[in-house]
C-alpha cells in the first residue's frame, strides 16, 4: 500500500510528521492493505493564517483493487486530528465497501 501525503501552502509539514501520518494511516488501515493500491492525503488549512475551529481539512482517498476510488473529509483544530478522523472514517468506509461485496 502506498501513501502520499500532500499539503497545501499554509500547513507545514516536515518529514518527520509526514513520516507519523504515514505511519498511522498505514497500522490504521493495515487489515486492507490487500485491497488497497495507494491511499492519497490531502491536507489544508481552510482559513489560511486567520485562526479558527475546525479549520484543518483532511481529505483521504483509497484506491481499491478493481474498484472506484473511496473519499471521505474531516475537518479538526490541528492536521493530527484531522488525518486521524479522516483514516478512521476512511477503514470505516471500506470495511462496510468489502462487507458488502462479501455479502453477494
Amino acid at each position: 500500500m502506498q501513501i502520499l501525503i500532500n499539503t497545501d501552502k499554509n500547513v507545514e509539514a516536515p518529514d518527520a510528521f509526514s513520516d507519523q501520518m504515514k505511519a498511522m494511516v498505514a497500522s490504521t488501515l493495515n487489515r486492507f492493505g490487500e485491497h488497497i493500491t495507494r491511499v492519497e492525503v490531502h491536507l489544508s488549512d481552510e482559513n489560511s493564517d486567520k485562526a479558527g475551529i475546525n479549520d484543518k481539512r483532511c481529505l483521504m482517498e483509497a484506491r481499491l483493487e478493481g474498484r472506484q476510488p473511496i473519499a471521505v473529509t474531516h475537518r479538526a483544530a490541528n492536521p493530527d486530528l484531522a488525518v486521524r478522523g479522516a483514516a478512521e472514517k476512511l477503514k470505516h468506509m471500506i470495511e462496510s465497501t468489502l462487507g458488502r461485496l462479501d455479502n453477494h
